[in-house]
């Protein structure tokens, strides 16, 4: 018997190295991994690379952060807007987020299409859509009009009231996905045991149900915070130019005036924005678990 053991022991082969049992893993991703290289690295390298060496080599760029009003304004503008726009989507989108959460299985599915439906639109044709809305001749302005609460035709378009309230309409399906999904992991029985004890529905809502769905009210932020940073069609149509915001002021500089360098740095600012967000985020909530990329 020994013997057989001993003969089986030696059939069974000897552990692989960890690193050498990953090599196939790393070599299916290779060529994703340079395909992404070279679509989006890449060229971000080379934004980067303009921002310092047009007109001259050196920082006269990113000098003009500091000394360019037109610079500066446009990056208030982004900032302001971006905010507001994120408070309004957040506020919209938790409501029609809770409200799909404890909503029967049946009414979810109607809601959840209600919610998804103007993705599938695309945003030229609901920007214009606003625009037709909005306009002084348009159905908000006659409608108000003709119900005699306004004599004349309210400013709604061409400012920065148009652009948030297209960006707005734009963002509230993606502020209420990561919430929605931060929702429905509360286990039902906590609410209950919380209304067992004796707590108001207000009280649940504050103390049990809030908390918990907080991480999903911070993953929405930084998702319509960042969209919102590079937003260009929206802020192009309904601000007609006269609200400029970072993405529209940089295709002004590249293709209008043909500054290469300014419009670089700023793109390249935008970027570094982008990065810094997303990591002083990732401290307070897991946004990787948040986003569907695991525990």
């Amino acid at each position: 018997m020994s013997s057989a053991v001993l003969t089986t022991r030696a059939a069974v082969p000897a552990p692989v190295p960890r690193h050498f049992a990953n090599a196939g893993w790393y070599a299916l991703i290779l060529p994703a991994f340079l395909l992404m290289t070279a679509i989006y690295v890449a060229p971000i390298l080379q934004v980067l690379a303009i921002s310092v060496t047009e007109p001259t080599t050196g920082l006269d760029n990113y000098e003009r952060l500091l000394t360019n009003a037109g610079v500066q304004r446009a990056i208030v503008t982004t900032l302001r807007i971006g905010l507001i726009t994120t408070a309004i989507a957040l506020l919209l989108g938790y409501v029609l987020a809770y409200v799909v959460a404890l909503a029967s299985p049946a009414a979810q599915r109607w809601w959840l299409l209600a919610v998804l439906v103007p993705l599938w639109i695309s945003v030229l044709v609901r920007a214009f859509a606003w625009v037709t809305l909005l306009r002084r001749q348009g159905l908000v302005n006659q409608g108000l009009m003709n119900a005699g609460i306004i004599d004349a035709p309210l400013a709604l378009v061409w400012n920065e009231l148009g652009i948030v309230i297209g960006m707005v309409h734009y963002m509230v399906p993606y502020a209420v996905l990561p919430m929605l999904a931060s929702m429905r992991e509360i286990d039902p029985r906590l609410l209950a045991a919380a209304r067992g004890l004796g707590a108001s529905r207000f009280t649940v809502f504050r103390r049990v149900f809030f908390p918990l769905s907080a991480p999903g009210l911070a993953a929405s932020g930084v998702l319509v915070f960042i969209f919102s940073l590079g937003f260009y069609i929206t802020p192009a149509i309904l601000g007609g130019g006269r609200t400029l915001m970072a993405a529209e002021w940089i295709k002004m500089q590249i293709l209008d005036i043909v500054r290469w360098g300014m419009g670089a740095m700023l793109a390249t600012v935008l970027v570094i924005a982008i990065l810094t967000t997303l990591a002083v985020f990732s401290r307070v909530v897991n946004l990787k678990r948040l986003f569907g990329a695991g525990a």
